[in-house]
């Protein structure tokens, strides 16, 4: 009977004892290889910050949309800030998917050269200055940040493990990495929704190394088990990090470990909050086939690409996607109809 990602110990990755850590390495290791999917425990993020991102989260989506509007990412051309319900579609064939979001990264002058150069959504956040506390949310966001950034770094340093590898070999890849964290909100879906057009979020695989997701108390996510065709539910656990692998490192390693398809369907009757951390990498890194990942002799599927050109393409073509879906959507629309304007399509 197939099992939903399981849910590792964490902590003798940070102790003493060698059994433990390896028994934890090869627990990873067979997620990596089954789908690419498990959670964990045990890691160094505080409890106390986790509750503080999701309170503030809650806040900012119970705004009005002029005040979300305020700060919304097409203000920028690097992706920062308020999405709209229906800005994306992950899963070809079905509807804009049914959530806004928030992007947050790192906090770069627009003198720096990844905002000059335009690498991967690089430069200063928007804050929301009509939060209650404005600077509680800003504080605590990138105190989460940065938390999270020390978690994927582990993650990395394990993976590393999984692969033989030393435990510093991934250190050019994590040095000057860029992070995207990414506040999400989804509104109920209603229970008789067709589940074939109506998704929170589409179907679909992650771009980059590795993500992290916080979730709250409300299920939704689904991760697809190809063994038995059917999709498992990932109910949510306190505390706990969904830990996945993206397009990126599959390719990385050759496609022996694997970026597995996942989606949300909220059709739980209640507002569903879930916090996703989306590590790329430094945006100059070239990514070639990883030590130990082919046979001797066997050459690598796929030829070398910088970090920037391997995430960078992925986030155009998902958003492209809706922006046609709803262009095609208003050329369709009785003309008569004054009140039908370029806004998202809500099931």
């Amino acid at each position: 009977m197939a099992q939903a990602p399981p849910i590792l110990d964490m902590s003798p990755f940070y102790g003493n004892d060698e059994a433990a850590k390896r028994k934890l390495v090869d627990e990873v290791r067979s997620c990596c290889l089954h789908n690419g999917f498990f959670q964990i425990v045990g890691h160094k993020v505080p409890l106390e910050l986790q509750e503080a991102v999701l309170r503030n989260v809650k806040e900012l989506f119970a705004c009005t949309p002029e005040q979300k509007n305020q700060v919304h990412k097409d203000k920028t051309t690097w992706n920062r800030g308020y999405e709209s319900i229906g800005s994306q579609i992950l899963e070809a064939g079905t509807n804009p998917d049914l959530k806004e979001g928030f992007y947050l990264g790192e906090e770069l002058p627009t003198s720096h050269p990844y905002f000059t150069e335009g690498k991967l959504n690089s430069g200063p956040n928007q804050w929301p200055q009509f939060l209650k506390d404005p600077e509680d949310f800003r504080q605590s966001s990138m105190d989460y940040y940065n938390a999270l950034h020390a978690l994927a770094r582990d993650i990395l340093v394990i993976l590393a493990m999984t692969l033989d590898l030393k435990e510093d070999y991934f250190k050019g890849f994590t040095t000057g990495a860029v992070a995207t964290l990414r506040y999400l909100h989804y509104p109920p879906q209603p229970a008789d929704s067709d589940e074939k057009l109506s998704r929170g979020i589409g179907a679909h695989t992650d771009f980059g190394s590795v993500t992290l997701l916080m979730q709250d108390e409300v299920d939704g996510l689904q991760v697809y088990e190809k063994s038995t065709n059917e999709w498992l539910d990932v109910v949510p656990t306190k505390g706990a990090y969904v830990v996945n692998l993206g397009n990126m490192f599959m390719r990385w390693s050759n496609d022996k470990y694997i970026s597995n398809l996942h989606r949300v369907i909220n059709k739980s009757g209640k507002e569903r909050y879930s916090v996703p951390f989306f590590y790329s990498g430094n945006p100059d890194y070239m990514v070639e086939c990883l030590p130990n990942c082919r046979k001797e002799g066997e050459p690598a599927k796929y030829p070398p690409i910088s970090v920037m050109d391997c995430v960078g393409g992925s986030y155009k073509a998902s958003y492209g996607a809706a922006t046609k879906f709803n262009a095609e959507k208003d050329s369709v629309a009785p003309k008569a109809d004054v009140t039908s304007t370029s806004q998202p399509i809500a099931v």
